[in-house]
């Protein structure tokens, strides 16, 4: 999983909906709702695209920091481990690309880190306990890294 993404319980009316579909046992034949955006050719097309940007060293030195500052975070049981880097950066060019950049920016990466990040890292049973999110823990580690110019 790239990205974990945080997602609102229903409302009353959305749950009773659920709950309605489920007691007449209604389901959706989702192959004729759900229609191809892309084509295996367009997918492979972006993936080229994306890989080719260009991205400074100065930016991907900034990746590293960011991932391990969270190895010695105090909130932190587990940090992110190198494929956390692999992901922010690919995740990151995808972004500049869909920005229609063909390089990559800090601020890309700031975008990109909490969603790439907070299934990734573990917050300690303390933190946990104080309601503290990994969302926070990770703002508070972009303000600790220097974001490079």
């Amino acid at each position: 999983f790239l990205f974990k993404i945080i997602l609102k319980y229903p409302t009353i009316d959305e749950e009773l909906q659920i709950l309605q579909n489920a007691h007449e046992v209604k389901t959706t034949h989702y192959n004729e709702v759900v229609k191809p955006v892309l084509s295996a050719c367009e997918i492979e097309h972006y993936r080229n695209l994306t890989s080719g940007l260009f991205i400074e060293e100065k930016v991907m030195e900034y990746i590293a920091k960011l991932i391990h500052e969270t190895r010695s975070d105090k909130s932190l049981f587990l940090g992110a481990s190198p494929r956390a880097s692999v992901a922010v950066l690919k995740t990151a060019k995808a972004f500049a690309a869909m920005r229609g950049r063909d390089f990559v920016t800090p601020d890309d990466v700031i975008m990109v880190l909490p969603p790439v990040l907070r299934h990734r890292i573990l917050l300690t049973p303390e933190k946990e306990m104080e309601g503290i999110t990994p969302d926070e823990v990770i703002e508070g580690i972009l303000k600790k890294v220097e974001v490079p110019r």
